[in-house]
């Protein structure tokens, strides 16, 4: 069966970007530092590059290491919209879920405004590669119980204020931490997967 892997930038306190949407804050070092860091990221997860940076990245040719399928939350596709985004993953299925969108601006990108649980099981069951939930908070919340994996790209930061890496009800879920690399800028990846 296909998992559900958060694959997701935060901070020290838990932060995946500013109180309106801010993700320009993470430090990732010199141009050295960051030149290294993006290139082993890119290597690892050249899919989860977005569409409009993988031919400067080096990865506009590189097939999917791990995902074909994106989702994500109205706050996160809004943040991709206002950056004249949007279809900022075509080379993946796109779904966003949100109530309030109405419609998609976009073909390549599906709208679900149900039950995100139930859309997840029904994703699960389908053939092809694992699926990438890139954010929101408030989505991560709702799907916690059908998150498999998290790989958490922890920053050198704290934000004080801004959107929690999971924004729901208190729901306390164990997670094994797998395998960790921790790079000359300070960013750490983190692989957990859920004890279930």
């Amino acid at each position: 069966m296909r998992k559900l892997v958060y694959y997701i930038a935060a901070s020290l306190d838990g932060r995946i970007a500013g109180p309106k949407g801010e993700f320009g804050f993470f430090p990732t070092g010199d141009a050295q530092q960051s030149a290294a860091y993006a290139g082993w990221v890119n290597s690892r997860l050249p899919e989860t590059v977005p569409t409009a940076m993988r031919e400067p990245a080096g990865v506009a040719d590189v097939p999917p290491a791990r995902f074909d399928t994106v989702l994500m939350g109205h706050g996160t596709y809004r943040d991709a919209l206002a950056l004249g985004a949007p279809s900022p993953y075509a080379h993946l299925r796109q779904y966003v879920v949100s109530r309030t969108l109405g419609a998609a601006p976009d073909p390549a990108v599906t709208l679900v405004d149900g039950d995100p649980v139930g859309f997840v099981r029904a994703l699960k069951r389908e053939r092809g590669r694992d699926i990438w939930l890139c954010g929101g908070g408030k989505l991560a919340g709702a799907l916690l119980p059908e998150i498999d994996e998290l790989i958490l790209k922890s920053y050198p930061v704290v934000a004080g204020a801004g959107v929690a890496l999971f924004d729901g009800g208190f729901d306390p879920t164990p997670f094994l931490a797998a395998d960790r690399e921790v790079f000359p800028n300070g960013v750490s990846v983190t692989w957990y997967t859920a004890r279930r």
